[in-house]
């Protein structure tokens, strides 16, 4: 076999492996963003269910965390079921309540966080002034309304949650488009609780 046939063929198996390499980047990255909305559909399920008074419905036998409440962002189209807890195994799924945070039925604040390239993509054109609503367990609604949004280094920053009133906080890595994991970053969204109503969103 000559040289040039050989630089050929390992230029050729070059190239396919490459290819097969895109190939399966780009199905485990499509995987990720389907898992999420199809347990979207489990999930509406089992909200259903906790809003018919079940007790911490799970989406599917196995899962470790249920429900909590309905994250709804009329401007955007965004309506999400909101988890128990805020692991990674459940924001595969979900965004979820940070189990230190209350329950927007009670006062204090609320904090969700989610992933900055699923759920909580939507952050980044959430502006300031604009509505959020959550629903409780007990199918009320409650409105919230935009104050800010804010890019902090979790290295130094906290969240203080000993605020006069009922505050939502969503908090999602940043920057929104990159592939480098682990920033320490985070943006942050505070939203100022309004006046509560028992109306559907």
């Amino acid at each position: 076999m000559t040289r040039q046939r050989v630089k050929a063929r390992v230029s050729t198996l070059l190239v396919i492996s490459l290819v097969l390499l895109g190939l399966w980047q780009t199905g485990s990255g499509a995987w990720i963003y389907v898992k999420a909305q199809l347990a979207q559909v489990l999930l509406q399920r089992a909200w259903a269910g906790t809003l018919a008074g079940q007790q911490d419905v799970k989406p599917w036998p196995w899962a470790d965390t249920w429900p909590v409440a309905r994250l709804v962002v009329p401007s955007l189209g965004i309506d999400q079921i909101v988890l128990e807890g805020a692991h990674g195994r459940t924001l595969a799924f979900g965004p979820g309540r940070l189990e230190s945070g209350s329950s927007a039925k009670d006062g204090g604040t609320m904090i969700l966080t989610g992933h900055r390239d699923t759920h909580f993509q939507f952050l980044e054109r959430l502006h300031g002034g604009e509505t959020l609503l959550v629903q409780t367990r007990t199918g009320l609604w409650h409105r919230f309304t935009v104050r800010d949004g804010q890019i902090v280094d979790s290295r130094t920053a906290s969240i203080d949650t000993d605020e006069q009133g009922t505050h939502l906080i969503l908090v999602t890595c940043y920057p929104f488009r990159t592939l480098t994991p682990n920033q320490p970053y985070r943006y942050v969204v505070i939203a100022d609780r309004e006046p509560m109503t028992d109306g559907a969103a």
